[in-house]
């Protein structure tokens, strides 16, 4: 607790003596940066952290306590569960504790740090809140790996089952961390861009960094990108346009080891929060996968309730197609995403930076799905499919030509024969010869279709 404020924390517990009802479970009221923060930790040293009807009942008092002051809550998980010994009561304590803490859902933030070894209700719990913080070296999960043994007959370690690993590659945490200080300083700063309650702004933080500042830096970097031989289709990191953009280039980032053809950060414009999500080339060309498309509705609805202006960065070229997509449930992923955008009230910009094509384009924020303002680069191409919407478009010149490269072998083939060169080595030349202006011909279709289709 005392890693989390400057000054000297005022909390009252008891974790000895004969009734230790309610005594694995410390709660109170810290000052982090000047604001009241409610705090929960379970004590590990008094049942194993486990919960029953009394610390239930306490953990939903601090919840509700919570929920009506306006204040964000901080929590240390540290739990086994319920207390067996107490039979149904440690669950009807947790159960009230669910009910409290989904109650406040949408009206404070939640942080919950995750300690030590959490299972059933343990981790049932801190999931419920707005993020998740796990270091290394700890453990959650429904049952852990003697109930998985003794069930499945599977051997597994507590890493492999419900680990910083597992959980951040899901998504189920939202940040991974090194050890236990680091979640509670990384709660700390998290907390710096998030506000009290749905009814205030993000704290706001005064800066030197001038709103005119240039960016040459994104200059050069799409420059070089463009410019080199694999030119529009050449993959860069949206990161360092976002972190070239915010207030002295400090940002935070959540789920930073998922879905990293989505990145998802706070930082702040002119001393004001701003969400930022953006697409990014550098992993998959950024297409939209379901967790990617998970990972954006969860963010933005965040940036909803809490008031946060969103900036929306475009470069993908579409949802990503295939059959494992289509059976993980990618049209619903993509429709929670949409839903999400639809419904947001904050202000939204969009900037296309490059590519914005088909439906990923018409469920990423643009005016029909209410943008306030949308601004293009001269590197955007904008349209219903990529380059591969010429053979829609152009189908009758391009049959023409498919037909007229056959001619051509055909006949290039037959000059060559009565010019005395080999039948086969005749016709393999002409082949060629056909190929090479087929390939002409189409990279000239392709320019009339980015010309005519794909530029705004």
């Amino acid at each position: 607790i005392k890693v989390l404020t400057e000054s000297e924390p005022n909390i009252l517990f008891q974790n000895w003596g004969k009734n230790l009802d309610g005594a694995s479970l410390v709660t109170g009221i810290l000052n982090i940066g000047g604001r009241d923060v409610a705090v929960y930790g379970h004590d590990f040293t008094v049942r194993a952290g486990s919960i029953d009807a009394t610390n239930g009942r306490k953990l939903a008092r601090l919840f509700t306590m919570a929920g009506e002051k306006g204040i964000p809550l901080i929590g240390m998980n540290d739990s086994a569960g319920a207390f067996v010994p107490a039979g149904v009561g440690g669950l009807d304590g947790y159960a009230e504790a669910f009910t409290a803490l989904r109650k406040i859902s949408g009206v404070v933030p939640t942080i919950m740090c995750m300690f030590g070894f959490n299972a059933g209700g343990g981790s049932y719990l801190p999931r419920q809140g707005s993020f998740v913080i796990q270091p290394e070296d700890t453990f959650f999960g429904l049952t852990g790996p003697g109930v998985v043994k003794s069930v499945l007959g599977e051997d597994i370690t507590p890493e492999e089952l419900g680990g910083p690993k597992v959980h951040g590659n899901s998504g189920v945490a939202d940040l991974t961390v090194a050890d236990e200080t680091s979640a509670l300083r990384a709660a700390v700063r998290l907390l710096s861009y998030i506000p009290d309650n749905n009814g205030v702004l993000a704290p706001f933080q005064p800066t030197s960094d001038p709103l005119e500042r240039k960016t040459w830096e994104i200059n050069t970097l799409l420059k070089k990108a463009f410019n080199s031989p694999t030119g529009f289709n050449t993959p860069f990191d949206v990161s360092i346009i976002i972190q070239q953009i915010v207030d002295h280039g400090d940002y935070f980032e959540l789920q930073p080891k998922r879905a990293r053809e989505a990145i998802t950060v706070f930082g702040r414009l002119g001393g004001h929060v701003v969400g930022f999500v953006a697409n990014n080339s550098a992993v998959s060309s950024g297409q939209i996968d379901c967790d990617s498309a998970v990972k954006i509705a969860r963010f933005v609805r965040f940036c909803n309730i809490y008031n946060i202006p969103i900036i929306f960065m475009e470069d993908t070229t579409g949802f990503l197609p295939g059959r494992e997509q289509e059976a993980r449930g990618i049209v619903q992923a993509g429709r929670s995403m949409l839903d999400s955008i639809i419904d947001v009230r904050t202000p939204r910009i969009l900037l296309i930076l490059r590519n914005a094509f088909g439906g990923a384009y018409a469920s990423y924020n643009n005016y029909p799905t209410g943008a306030d303002l949308v601004l293009a680069l001269p590197t955007t191409r904008l349209a219903v499919m990529g380059p591969a919407g010429k053979e829609f478009v152009y189908k009758n010149e391009l049959r023409k030509i498919r037909s007229g490269a056959a001619e051509l072998a055909k006949k290039g083939a037959a000059e060559r024969v009565a010019a005395g060169m080999d039948a086969g080595e005749a016709k393999r030349d002409a082949e060629r010869e056909a190929a090479d202006w087929l390939k002409a011909q189409e990279g000239e279709l392709n320019l009339r279709y980015e010309k005519e289709l794909m530029n705004p």
